[in-house]
C-alpha cells in the first residue's frame, strides 16, 4: 500500500486538531517554578499539569527561563507549551526520576525501567510544543547502579510516551539526553514536526525513535546525533505501521534513518521521502566506541534481525553525504526474544521494498549492499535512479578479495562493519528473489580495481542502464554465482 498525499493531508488536519479549542493556561510561575536553573520544579509543573486535566484540558506554559525539573507525567487533553527563551532542564540526580510502573505493553527494553523528563502511559489527546528547549543534561547520568547494562541502564530520556494516542510534538529544540531523545512506545496517531535535535552527551544517543507506533508522521526536522538519527523500532510485539517521514535532515555518526535493529513486530507500509542525511555538524564529538572516524556507518538502513516482517517500504529522494555505506538491507537471524519469557522468534520476512532516485557522495568504499541469509531470501525489491560517488583508491589487501571472503554472519549485530570493504564498489546482493536495478551510475574519486556488481544466489535479478565512471573497473562490470532468470542491458 502506497500512503498518498491526500492521505497525509488527511492526518495532519486531524492531529492539528487535537489541542485546539484548550483556551486556558496554566502558567507554572503561578504554582511556583522559579527559573534559576537550581531549584527542583518538579511539584509546580506537575501541579499545573494536574489542574489543566482536572479543568478538562488546557495549555501549561513554561515561560522564558530555565526550569529545572525532574520527572513530569503529562495527562489527558494537556499540552506542555514552552515559549521563546523557555529551557526545561532536566535535573542531574537520579533521585527525581522515579521508575514508572511497568507498562501493559511489554517491550524488550522493560529490564532498564522506565525514567524520563517527560513520560505519559495510555494518554490521549496530549501535546508538547512551542519555541522554547528540553534540555536533558544527560552527560550527568551514567547509568544506574541497580540497573542492567548497555541501553537499559535507567538513563533518562527527554521525552517517553507508552500506548498513548493523538500526540502533536512540534517547534521545540530537544538536546542533551542521557540516552534515546525521544521514544514512542506503541502510539497512535502521532505527529513530529519541525523540531531540532541536538544530542551528543552520553551513550546511545539516538535522535528519535518511533517504536511499534501506528500513523506517524514526521517532517520538517532537523536531527544531529551520536548515535542513530532517525530511528524506527520493533522492540515488542506491535508493528511500526503506517508511517511518513518527510523533508528532514539527518546527521549522525552512526546510521541516518534507520528500521531495527529490534524488529518483532516489523514494519509495514512506511514511506520514506526528501531527506537529507550527512556527518554531524560537529566532528570532534563522535559517538563513544561507535564510529571513531566522525562520519556515519550508514545513510539508510533496513533490517530485519530478530523476526518480524518488512513489507511496503517506499523511499525516495534521498541525498547522502560521507556515510561508509549509502545504502544496507538486510535479512538475518539475530533472534533476540523482545522478553525473557518470549518464544524464541522465528526467522523474518522482507518483501515489496522500493528505493528511488538516491544520490550519495563523499561515501568512503563500503559498497550498498543488500543480502538475505541461506534459505531466506529477501523478496522483490526494485532500485532505480542511483547516483554514487565513492572514495575508490583501494589497493590488494585493503578489501575483501573475493566473494568466498564474504561470510553470512546470519547471527552478528547487522552492520556494514561486519565486511567493512566488500569485494565490489557498487552493489553486492546475496539471498534475492526478485530483484530490478535500473538507471544505476557510480563513480570513484580514485581507481577502484573492483568489479561493480555482485550477486550469489539470486533469482530474478534484472539490471538496465549502467553507468560507470573513468576511475571504475569497466572490463570487469559484474561477478555472477548461481544467478538464474537474469536480464542485462549494461
Amino acid at each position: 500500500m502506497k500512503l498518498k498525499i491526500s492521505t497525509i493531508i488527511v492526518w495532519f488536519s486531524m492531529l492539528s486538531n487535537y489541542c485546539l479549542g484548550q483556551e486556558t493556561t496554566y502558567n507554572i510561575t503561578n504554582y511556583g517554578a522559579v527559573p534559576n536553573s537550581k531549584d527542583i520544579c518538579t511539584m509546580p509543573i506537575q501541579t499545573a499539569v494536574d489542574a489543566a486535566h482536572d479543568g478538562g484540558g488546557g495549555r501549561v506554559l513554561i515561560p522564558a527561563g530555565n526550569f529545572m525539573s525532574g520527572t513530569i507525567v503529562l495527562k489527558n487533553n494537556v499540552e506542555i507549551y514552552l515559549a521563546r527563551g523557555a529551557r526545561l532542564l532536566g535535573s542531574t540526580n537520579y533521585d527525581d526520576y522515579p521508575r514508572q510502573p511497568q507498562s501493559k505493553y511489554r517491550s524488550q527494553k522493560d529490564d532498564g525501567g522506565w525514567y524520563s523528563l517527560i513520560y505519559a502511559e495510555g494518554a490521549e489527546n496530549i501535546a508538547i510544543s512551542g519555541t522554547g528547549a528540553i534540555d536533558g543534561q544527560g552527560s550527568h547520568h551514567t547509568g544506574r547502579p541497580d540497573a542492567p547494562a548497555g541501553d537499559r541502564d535507567g538513563r533518562p530520556r527527554n521525552i517517553l510516551l507508552i500506548s498513548c494516542k493523538k500526540i502533536s510534538v512540534s517547534g521545540i529544540t530537544l538536546i542533551s539526553s542521557a540516552t534515546w531523545n525521544q521514544h514512542y512506545l506503541d502510539c497512535e496517531d502521532l505527529t513530529v514536526d519541525n523540531i531540532r535535535v541536538y544530542n551528543h552527551s552520553n551513550r546511545n544517543n539516538d535522535g528519535i525513535d518511533i517504536d511499534g507506533c501506528r500513523r506517524v508522521i514526521l517532517t520538517n526536522s532537523t536531527f544531529d546525533t551520536g548515535d542513530d538519527a532517525i530511528v524506527l523500532k520493533s522492540t515488542g510485539p506491535a508493528p511500526c505501521e503506517d508511517i511518513v517521514i518527510n523533508n528532514c535532515i539527518a546527521s549522525s555518526f552512526c546510521n541516518g534513518i534507520k528500521m531495527g535493529t529490534e524488529s518483532t513486530g516489523g514494519f509495514r507500509n512506511i514511506n520514506i521521502s526528501n531527506c537529507i542525511i550527512r556527518p554531524s555538524l560537529h566532528p570532534d564529538k563522535p559517538a563513544p566506541n561507535r564510529n571513531p572516524d566522525a562520519i556515519g556507518i550508514t545513510g539508510l538502513s533496513l533490517e530485519i534481525v530478530d523476526g518480524g516482517v518488512m513489507e511496503g517500504i517506499s523511499v525516495n529522494n534521498l541525498t547522502i553525504e560521507g556515510t561508509k555505506c549509502p545504502v544496507y538491507v538486510r535479512l538475518a537471524g539475530r533472534g533476540r526474544k523482545h522478553r525473557v519469557d518470549a518464544p524464541e522468534p522465528a526467522m523474518g520476512r522482507m518483501s515489496n521494498i522500493s528505493i528511488n532516485n538516491i544520490t550519495a557522495y563523499g561515501s568512503a568504499n563500503y559498497a550498498c549492499s543488500i543480502t538475505g541469509v541461506p534459505g531466506y531470501k529477501i523478496e522483490h525489491i526494485k532500485l532505480s535512479n542511483f547516483n554514487i560517488v565513492q572514495q575508490g583508491g583501494l589497493k590488494e589487501g585493503e578489501y575483501l578479495a573475493t566473494l568466498d571472503d564474504v561470510e553470512e554472519k546470519v547471527k552478528a549485530y547487522p552492520q556494514p562493519t561486519n565486511w567493512h570493504n566488500l569485494p565490489v564498489s557498487g552493489l553486492f546482493i546475496r539471498h534475492i528473489d526478485g530483484i530490478s536495478i535500473s538507471n544505476f551510475s557510480i563513480d570513484t574519486n580514485e581507481i577502484d580495481p573492483r568489479p561493480i556488481f555482485m550477486a550469489h544466489d539470486v533469482k530474478g535479478l534484472s539490471i538496465k542502464n549502467v553507468q560507470v565512471g573513468k576511475n571504475c573497473n569497466k572490463e570487469k562490470m559484474i561477478v555472477l554465482k548461481d544467478v538464474t532468470d537474469l536480464s542485462l542491458e549494461f
